[in-house]
């Protein structure tokens, strides 16, 4: 059994689920703080969602343990402060919105008194006041995203887990759901954030990990995961003078779309840099830093053999 802690909402050891002979999971370790938005990556396949189902108590592992809010999965007491956003989910066209919240705060037990305000809360955190007495079915796609994730909401969750849940929003969309994922950090609620944009959890999330086989092959803070920046694309004109020979002595020299590219050479050597360009007599006109951004790193790690 993981160590608990009182920081930790999610600690697990070596989880694993087999199916016969099909393996699911295998091997997974990992730790959330508690108050954190952690972002759980992987590609199609990785063991991303029987994970999230294992540490929800909705699948029994085949081997390995783990903790949530410090309680063995599946601790009926403990689900009740977890709020669940499914990738793929369909409510009822003929309810309404509010009657959709109703039913589901009737299943987490909330007494008669608190459903009103707890409602009126999730309702106005996902935007959906002004159409709280409206069908499902006169929703769009991102409505009803919105609807889901004011069911995630309801009860004044600990943990929230998010499964894709800016997928079907547009840019403004996307802009109000991470502003609900700070203000949730900012009241001490942790959020376990499954997503494929992976732009989106750049911007929100505190920690990320990143899931390959079932296993997790690198994970920290997003400069952790990322690790040292190198490289700069340079503008510059030089009459008579090789920019490439004055450069070459620093790192490898390439040019694209205009721009000479220097790789593999630290941030920090930046202004020795524009010295010798200048000391060459160049005319520099930008000089920018080669950032790696988090899809392009995804891509070399889960997508290495």
């Amino acid at each position: 059994m993981p160590t608990a802690s009182a920081n930790l909402a999610v600690g697990a050891v070596a989880l694993a689920k087999r199916y016969g002979t099909v393996t699911a999971l295998s091997d997974l370790t990992l730790r959330v703080e508690r108050g954190s938005i952690f972002g759980f990556l992987g590609a199609n396949g990785a063991g991303k969602t029987t994970a999230v189902k294992m540490l929800l108590g909705l699948v029994r592992p085949t081997s390995g343990t783990a903790q949530v809010l410090g309680a063995p999965i599946g601790d009926r007491e403990t689900r009740r402060r977890i709020g669940y956003l499914p990738e793929l989910f369909r409510y009822p066209e003929w309810l309404s919105a509010r009657e959709v919240l109703a039913f589901h705060a009737s299943l987490l037990g909330t007494s008669a008194a608190q459903r009103t305000p707890d409602i009126a809360r999730a309702l106005t955190a996902v935007g959906l006041s002004e159409r709280a007495d409206d069908r499902v079915a006169t929703y769009s796609k991102g409505m009803q995203q919105r609807l889901g994730l004011g069911v995630a909401l309801l009860g004044n969750p600990a943990l929230v887990v998010l499964d894709e849940p800016t997928s079907a929003l547009d840019p403004l969309g996307r802009y109000d759901v991470r502003a609900l994922l700070a203000g949730l950090r900012e009241r001490g609620t942790t959020v376990f954030l499954n997503s494929h944009l992976l732009t989106e959890v750049e911007l929100v999330c505190d920690r990320i990990a990143i899931v390959k086989s079932g296993r997790v092959i690198s994970s920290g803070t997003r400069e952790e995961i990322l690790g040292e920046q190198r490289g700069l694309r340079i503008r510059a004109r030089a009459d008579g003078v090789s920019l490439h020979a004055t450069l070459a002595s620093f790192g490898d020299v390439t040019e694209s779309n205009g721009a000479i590219v220097l790789r593999d050479v630290p941030h920090e050597r930046t202004p020795e840099i524009v010295a010798a360009l200048v000391a060459a007599r160049a005319r520099v006109y930008a000089v920018e830093p080669i950032v790696q951004t988090l899809e392009e790193r995804f891509i070399e790690l889960a997508g290495s053999p």
